[in-house]
This record gives structure tokens, C-alpha cells and sequence, in this order.
């Protein structure tokens, strides 16, 4: 029969045992940094991610200067687009990810696009959207009752937040004309008196203050559209459903970069002229939104109830369908 002395021996080496073993697994998985299991796991270690230049994706381009992705063992390329319409079209193409309002992204879903969403990039703040002009008489978003106004798109974040804010003001919807050109036409349309106004997103409305003196209208961040979700992350159904794990890491490390950037926004205002025609001295001045952390479907959803009750959709689009698996409220 085993000795007393015997039997706690034996206990003691067994414990002993099994504290190795969790050491050992901890330290291989477990404890956060630990391994690079994560970056092994992934179906695949590169992401091509279509960008344009504004502050909405200056998260991104603060995750590649401090190498965030490449800590995950993510390789990410950022690939300039000429539009958001052009960056959908790319997807499964030369793009894996790409960046657009969330007013385009729904659009594209209604029109037959499947896609999933990855992150939210931008939440409107003061003036970080906003109608601007050069007319030193259109000082109010009511005096002008028939204004001409320029827009990237007549069915883009521009036209829908620009109706709703002039609708607050009481300009009848029916009587807003709104022409299309593309940011760095604005200016001219409005120096030639082609448009009253023009809705732009920073840093165009600084630059346009700074180089021509321009002057805003109205905020288009105010009342119906205050706190706006303004844009996000985009790749196909089909690219979600191949590369679960990988549209996971990237929506990890994009946490990360959209929190290093809210923590500092001078970070942003500094990185700006690195990948926009601004000059340090415009991008300090430049208004900041805010930057979500996460992907929220009571946020989105507010998006796409705007854009129904607008018309821009042909009906009701349920945004809980275009998340991930898992995603909640």
C-alpha cells in the first residue's frame, strides 16, 4: 500500500505536469502576442484595398506606417481609385477590399451587387461635410430656392444628406438642381457660376477655403443627418464567404488603426498630406468626424432607412444582412 508521503509525491508531480502543458499551450496561443497562429490560420496573407484620397481611409495609411498589418502577417496594398463606383466594379478583379460611402455601397446591393461589409471607416462630425461657396449673397441654406449644386453623384451621400439638411431649412426637395462633377471641379464650377454651391468632404472644404477663399453654406452633418455614418469597407460575397478568416484579421487590425486614430487626431490631420494635395499648414486645419471601431447594424441601418424614405432605394434594405456572420447589436 502507497505511503501518505508516497500518494503527495505522486499528486505533486502531477500537477506539476499539467501546469507545463498550459504554460506551454498559453504561451504558444493563448496569451495575447503569443505565436502567430492568427496570421498561419488565414486563408490567405495579402489584401488589396481600394482607397481615394480622404480623411475617411487615413486610419489605413496610419496602420501601414506603423506596420499593424504586417504585425498580423498581412501584406496590404492600397490601390488609389478614380471613384467609389470604380472600386466596386473591381472587386474579385484587382481589388479585394474596397472603400466607399456607405450610400454607394447600399446602392450597388440594390442594383444586384452582393456584397459584405468589413468595417465602418467614417462617422460624419462638425463641418466634415458641408455645402460651400464662393457667392458671398448665399449665407444661408434658404436663401438661394432653387440652388444649383455640385455633387460627386445625384444619387450619392452628397445629394441625400444635401436634401435633408435644405429640406430642415425649408428649400422644397423638387427645386434642389444638382450638377455633377468630381471634387477637383468643384471649385471651377463654382468660380464660373455654373453651381451656387457645392457639397464636399474634407479636406476639399479647407483646401477650398484656404486657396479661394470659399465660404460654407451649411453644415451637413446638422439635424436629420448629425452623426452621419458616412463610409466603410466592402468586399464580395464571394471573397467573404472563400476568406472568413482572413476578412477577420483585417477587421482586427483595422480596429486597431481606427482606434489609433481616434485616440489622435493629429495623426490624421499629419498623415493627410502624404496621400492628398494638401500642404501641412491646410491639413491642420482640417475638421475631423469620428472613426467606429465596429461594424454597427442599428448605425447602418439608419443609412439605408434615409435612403428608402429619399426614394434613392427601391424599397427597404435590411443592412443585417450585409454583415458578417456574428455581427450583432
Amino acid at each position: 500500500m502507497p505511503t501518505r508521503a508516497h500518494v503527495l509525491r505522486r499528486a505533486a508531480a502531477l500537477v506539476a505536469c499539467a501546469l507545463t502543458v498550459v504554460t506551454t499551450t498559453a504561451g504558444c496561443s493563448l496569451l495575447p502576442g503569443g505565436g502567430d497562429n492568427d496570421a498561419t490560420d488565414i486563408e490567405r496573407n495579402t489584401l488589396r484595398i481600394g482607397v481615394m484620397p480622404v480623411v475617411d481611409v487615413a486610419p489605413l495609411r496610419i496602420a501601414i506606417n506603423e506596420k499593424l498589418f504586417d504585425k498580423a502577417g498581412l501584406q496590404v496594398q492600397l490601390v488609389p481609385q478614380t471613384s467609389e463606383d470604380e472600386g466596386i466594379k473591381q472587386l474579385d478583379t484587382t481589388l479585394d477590399i474596397t472603400w466607399a460611402s456607405h450610400v454607394t455601397l447600399f446602392r450597388k446591393v440594390a442594383e444586384g451587387t452582393q456584397l459584405q461589409l468589413q468595417g465602418e471607416a467614417y462617422q460624419a462630425g462638425a463641418n466634415s461635410m458641408a455645402l460651400v461657396s464662393t457667392d458671398p449673397n448665399y449665407d444661408g441654406p434658404a436663401k438661394i430656392a432653387k440652388p444649383r449644386i455640385a455633387v460627386v453623384n445625384d444619387d450619392d451621400i452628397g445629394a441625400l444628406t444635401t436634401r435633408a439638411v435644405l429640406d430642415t431649412a425649408g428649400v422644397e426637395k423638387q427645386g434642389i438642381q444638382f450638377r455633377e462633377f468630381p471634387y477637383d471641379q468643384m471649385v471651377t464650377a463654382m468660380q464660373s457660376k455654373t453651381v451656387d454651391a457645392a457639397w464636399m468632404t474634407e479636406p476639399f472644404i479647407t483646401k477650398a477655403q484656404r486657396d479661394i477663399g470659399a465660404r460654407i453654406v451649411s453644415d451637413t452633418a446638422i439635424g436629420p443627418t448629425k452623426d452621419f455614418p458616412m463610409s466603410g469597407y466592402a468586399a464580395s460575397k464571394k471573397f467573404a464567404d472563400g476568406n472568413p478568416k482572413t476578412l477577420a484579421l483585417f477587421r482586427s487590425v483595422l480596429r486597431d488603426a481606427q482606434q489609433a486614430a481616434a485616440n489622435n487626431k493629429l495623426t490624421v490631420q499629419d498623415v493627410l498630406s502624404s496621400y492628398v494635395d494638401v500642404d501641412q499648414q491646410t491639413a491642420a486645419l482640417v475638421s475631423v468626424g469620428t472613426f467606429p471601431l465596429s461594424l454597427n447594424p442599428i448605425r447602418l441601418q439608419r443609412v439605408a432607412d434615409m435612403m428608402d424614405t429619399e426614394d434613392v432605394l427601391p424599397g427597404r434594405l435590411d443592412v443585417q444582412q450585409l454583415l458578417p456572420p456574428g455581427t450583432t447589436n
